[in-house]
This record gives C-alpha cells, structure tokens and sequence, in this order.
C-alpha cells in the first residue's frame, strides 16, 4: 500500500520519439509543472460529475423494479464504492507516467491493439454525449415553454420530438463543443466551480422540499404505497444483483479512462483520496436528494411524484428562481457531459491517427455522432435505461478493466517503459501491433454475456437463451472482469 501511495512521478522526456506517428501534444505524457491537481480537484471532479440529473433520477428506476427508497440508496452508493476499486488501481499509471488512456491500453493490448478498447470505451461515451446533452436541451425547453407554451403544440417532427425540442438540443450542443475548442484547463475550471455550487443547490432543495411538505413525504414514511408491485420476501436478491450491475454500470466508462485525469494529479495520494471523498459520497447523497425531493412532491403538489427535476422546476413561477434552477441544470449537465463523456472519446479518436486527429476534432466527432444515435430514445424507459444501457456496457467494459489492471498490476508490477508505449517498433509492438493474448482475453470474457444481452433486448427469446444464460448476465461486470483477468494472465505465463 505504502508503494501504491508513493508519489513517485516519471518525468518522460519525449524528444528522441517527437517524430512518431504513435505520438501527438495531446497524447504526450504530462509534464511535472502539468501536474496541478490535488485532493481538491480530483474529489471536485467526481463531485461535479456525480452532481447530474442521471444521478438524481438513478433511483426512480429501481424503485420502479420493487426496491423501498433505502434499498435504492444504498444500492447506488455501494455499486459506486464496488467500483471506487478499479477506478483507483487504473488510476495509478495515470499519475505515475502522465499518460492518457488509449497510451496506457498500448502496454496490454499493443501500439495498435490499444485502438480496440479506446473505440468500445469512445462509442459508449459518445452514447452518454448524446443523453447529457439531449438532458441539458430540454431543460432549457421545459422552461422556455412556460413563456411560450405554444412551442407544446408543435407537431412532430423527427423520431417523437418537434423541431423546438430539436433546437434547443442542438444550442445546448454547441455550448458543449465550444467549451472543447477552449480545452482540458477550461473544463477543470468549469469542475471547480460547479462542485461546492452543485452540492448546496441541491441541500437547498432538500430543505425546501422538507419544509413545505412538512417532512420528506409518504415515499419515505410509507414506501410500499409506492414501489411498483413491490418485491415478496426472497425476491429482493433477483432484483438487487442486476441492479448493482447497472450501477457499477453507470461509471464503468470511467473507471476505464481515469489515466485521462488522473495524469495531471500531483500525487497517488490525490488520486486515491480524492476520488475516494468525491465519488460513493456524492452518488449516494444525490440519489437520496432525488427520492427525498420526489417523495415530497407528493405532498407539495399532489398526485403522482415528480421524479424529474426539469418538470419539478416548471412547477415554480417566480422568475428569479426560474433562471437559477435553469442555470444551476445547465451547469451541472455541461461539467458532467464534459468531463465524463468528451475527453476520453477526444483522446480515444486522436489516438487512432495522432498525426491527424487532434483534442478538439475528436471532440468534435464525439459530438457528431451524439447527436446520430437519437439520445431522446435512449432515456425514455427508466428501468430500460439501467437493465439494458448499463447492464448491456458493462458487460463489455469488464473484460477491459480486467485485462488492464492484470497487466498493470500482476504482469509488469506498475513498471512500463514510457518511450515504447510511442515506438510502432518497440517492447508493446507484439505481433504487428497487436497482443493476441489481449484479444482473445476480451473476447472470452465478453462471450458469457451475449445470450443474456440478446435475451434483454428481446432479439432472442428468453426462454430459448436459458435461466442459466439470463441469470449470469445478471452480474455482467463481474463476469466479464474476471474471466477476462485469468484469462489474461493465463496467457501471459505461457508467454
């Protein structure tokens, strides 16, 4: 442990290799005078990023599947410490040699090889783009509609959404892109201010909801009114594994790419620290402001609870507290959007052709193809948002993290050689760029969860995949990470 915490930094001089077409400003390790981030920035990084609509309403899904309040909760806050681990451990080479993600999967998967996980992770995140920004669209939709509500009225005019609504996306969407043309300092700076603001904007809506509702409603005083079928006794595990998944799910991007901050920590103690203060913590206190706020709704406004807070927001008249709620949406959702889902995929495409592809173009394909995949039907169903979006990703992001850490860890013992991880004619070159035993790593541990997954989205019927096959795809993440870790290592022995 005392290792791990050593704030031990390889300071990487890249002269002999400025000539490599492996290599890029962007993707070139970061320098000791880069290195600016303490335990405050790293834990204001994951409090920003926590502090989200998603995160909010991550709740309201599980309560849909049978949980009471608490259970949800606590599955939330504990699927974020499960994943805290990971997180932590890629982490490591992050600091320690300054480098990005996609360079850090070149000393498992080879020079080339490493473009396999850069893309799956850059695809996902592009996906996550996509429902940020749409969030951040129809929060400034929602409100503006309560001065020019014809904009309701709007016909339809692509794939269940009118042209107003698709309007607001895209200005929302620009706001994103021209944050990226500015760079990663701006986007640090953006994470500092929005994480102490986010936190007591979102206490001072838990006490504005216990005061007026007199307490925090009947959800939390009586929660089987409103669980959705409720769950009989022996039925909670069947819920409860599936949605661990989706929650350990919901940051298993992250728990990948954190090399891309964590290169500019100034210590493993930062690193460690900081995101150990910045991550369970916050998930778990937002999923709690959400439940709260909502269960108060109840007895606020009456009727059905208000779980999203954009509609919540619509219920005030008060002009000043319109444009800080609008504010305070916005802000949480662009610092999210572009810390968690922009500069891994812009480092993940610029790694695919460093000589040509830049930080801020890969941010612009990231923001292209967001806009493609139609991110409006991807949060319309809760409970399919966490069974099948999460679930289904991480399913294939738990061999990467496996592979990862095996070869970090267990094979190499923390040590690369910085200056091959540039060379296409190196120690990481393998076979032609490409390291098999990866591969066939990520493949393996990828195959126990394809019928489950086709099973979930209905492309094979349930039944004929098999309660085996369903069941395991229950614990997707830690299926895949585990059997793509031995397998690994298995590998490299013979090796």
């Amino acid at each position: 442990m005392s290792k791990f915490l050593s704030s031990e930094i390889v300071e990487t001089d890249i002269s002999s290799v400025q000539h490599s077409t492996l290599l890029n400003h962007d993707l070139a390790p970061t320098t000791k005078a880069q290195r600016k981030w303490g335990i405050y920035n790293i834990a204001a990084l994951w409090i920003s990023m926590s502090a989200c609509i998603p995160t909010y309403m991550l709740a309201s899904g599980l309560i849909a599947e049978g949980m009471n309040w608490y259970q949800a909760v606590i599955t939330v806050f504990l699927g974020n410490l499960i994943v805290l681990i990971p997180m932590i451990l890629n982490a490591h080479a992050g600091t320690k040699y300054g480098i990005p993600f996609p360079v850090y999967c070149r000393a498992s998967f080879g020079v080339l090889g490493a473009n396999i996980p850069a893309l799956l992770r850059a695809f996902v995140a592009c996906g996550w783009f996509g429902i940020q920004t749409w969030i951040g669209g129809w929060a400034i939709y929602k409100i503006i509609t309560i001065y020019i509500p014809g904009w309701d009225l709007l016909p339809v005019w692509m794939s269940g959404i009118n042209i107003a609504q698709f309007g607001c996306f895209m200005f929302f969407w620009g706001i994103n892109m021209l944050v990226i043309y500015k760079g990663i300092e701006s986007i640090r700076f953006l994470l500092d201010i929005k994480a102490p603001l986010l936190i007591a904007l979102g206490l001072a809506l838990l006490a504005w909801a216990y005061n007026e509702a007199g307490g925090f409603g009947p959800m939390l005083s009586q929660p089987s009114q409103f669980v959705v079928g409720g769950l009989k006794e022996g039925q909670f595990w069947s819920v409860f594994f599936p949605s661990l998944t989706g929650m350990i799910g919901f940051w298993a991007t992250l728990s990948l790419n954190i090399p891309d901050f964590t290169r500019y920590s100034k210590t493993q103690k930062d690193q460690m620290l900081g995101q150990a203060i910045g991550l369970p913590v916050t998930m778990g206190l937002y999923a709690f402001i959400g439940v709260a706020v909502t269960s108060a709704t109840i007895v606020i406004f009456g009727g059905l609870p208000i779980w999203d807070p954009v509609v919540l927001i619509t219920k005030f008249t008060n002009p000043i507290v319109l444009a800080i709620s609008l504010f305070a949406l916005c802000l949480a959702t662009l610092a999210t959007n572009l810390a968690a889902n922009v500069v891994s995929p812009a480092n993940d495409f610029s790694n695919l052709w460093p000589s040509k592809i830049t930080f801020r173009i890969g941010g612009l394909i990231t923001g292209i193809i967001g806009i493609l995949i139609q991110p409006w039907k991807l949060v319309a169903d809760p409970s399919g948002y966490i069974f099948t979006w999460l679930i289904g990703y991480s399913a294939l992001l738990g061999p990467i993290g496996g592979i990862l850490i095996a070869d970090y860890f267990i094979v190499r013992k923390t040590n690369l050689k910085p200056l091959e991880l540039y060379l296409s004619k190196g120690e990481y070159t393998y076979k032609n760029g490409f390291n098999t035993s990866a591969i066939v790593a990520l493949i393996v541990g990828v195959i126990p969860n394809i019928p489950g997954f086709l099973g979930t989205i209905q492309v094979v019927n349930p039944a004929s995949v098999g309660a085996f096959f369903m069941h395991l795809y229950n614990y997707a993440w830690f299926v895949g990470f585990g059997i793509a870790f031995l397998v690994y290592l298995g590998l490299m022995k013979r090796k």
